[in-house]
């Protein structure tokens, strides 16, 4: 088994360029790093680094192995930070991707919450619908809602809470067009739909029949549900919208349940991150701070 110590001391190697600079660092004598590194070499059975009398390089193999270290090193660290963290205040900075409508309308005050309980940590977040890549995109953790099931496996997840989504419409478009009963009474009516849908033009829909899938004809597309919700209200159509954007216009009347004994796939709000950041404390108390928030959610008690 490679040993961290030999891994450390290869790394400030590459780092600084030769065995006596790194010694410097490390607080150990010249031969001492250069026999560390010899074992790694032998376990590896690869050169890793080219030896002069003027200056160390690695290898290409040394180079790709030193990559791989340094981002190995950088998680071990992290790690150790976080579990001293975990009893202590959470500190740093903590970046947040969340969907625009859910973040604008429910999760913003929920993170400004957050952060008036833990003063020490500072929130960095990014609202935007379109699907973005952890890592790459340089997030600690994001808010998604869809299916939990269908997760990234590489990705840890907790949910936050259910999301129920439903047919609304405006009283005054159904009082002109009649209010559908059934799924295939939709063929006859306008729709809005979300312009991300995975399912197209079809809504599948759960009633006393089992799951049913009806082609829409769509009026309006847009990529985001508030702008759906405001042209339900001016009567283009039905709409099939979360519950958290359409529970105010619904509590006034400005929109109405349609069909009723019909539901959609249910979604799940969740929280997602990396199995590397699962000991951030920053992270378990957001989590566990949604999770409470969350709870008993302001748009079901609209209904």
């Amino acid at each position: 088994m490679l040993k961290l110590e030999s891994i450390h001391a290869f790394t400030e190697v590459v780092k600084h360029s030769g065995f006596a600079a790194a010694g410097r660092h490390l607080g150990q004598s010249r031969s001492v790093v250069n026999k560390l590194v010899l074992q790694l070499e032998a376990e590896l059975g690869v050169q890793l680094l080219h030896r002069t009398t003027r200056r160390v390089s690695p290898t290409d193999a040394g180079r790709a192995f030193y990559e791989r270290c340094v981002n190995i090193l950088a998680d071990i660290a992290e790690a150790e930070l976080a579990i001293a963290q975990l009893h202590t205040e959470p500190k740093g900075t903590l970046r947040i991707n969340a969907p625009m409508s859910f973040g604008t309308m429910h999760l913003s005050p929920a993170i400004a919450a957050f952060m008036a309980q833990y003063p020490d940590v500072q929130v960095q977040l990014t609202l935007s619908d379109r699907f973005i890549n952890l890592r790459e995109d340089g997030f600690d953790v994001t808010i998604r809602i869809a299916q939990l099931d269908q997760e990234d496996e590489s990705l840890m997840t907790q949910a936050i809470t259910p999301i129920r989504r439903i047919l609304c419409a405006a009283p005054d478009y159904l009082n002109q067009r009649g209010c559908p009963q059934v799924p295939g009474d939709l063929r006859e009516h306008d729709c809005l739909q979300y312009g991300y849908l995975a399912t197209g033009s079809q809504w599948r829909l759960i009633g006393p029949e089992g799951q049913q899938s009806v082609k829409i004809h769509c009026r309006y597309y847009a990529n985001n549900g508030e702008a759906l919700r405001d042209g339900a209200i001016q009567g283009l159509g039905i709409a099939l919208l979360p519950l958290f954007i359409v529970g105010e216009a619904l509590q006034r009347n400005a929109l109405k349940i349609v069909m009723p004994n019909y539901c959609l796939p249910p979604l799940t709000a969740y929280i997602a991150y990396p199995p590397s950041r699962h000991l951030s404390a920053k992270i378990q108390l957001l989590t566990t701070f949604l999770q409470d928030w969350f709870k008993q959610p302001s748009w079901e008690e609209s209904q």
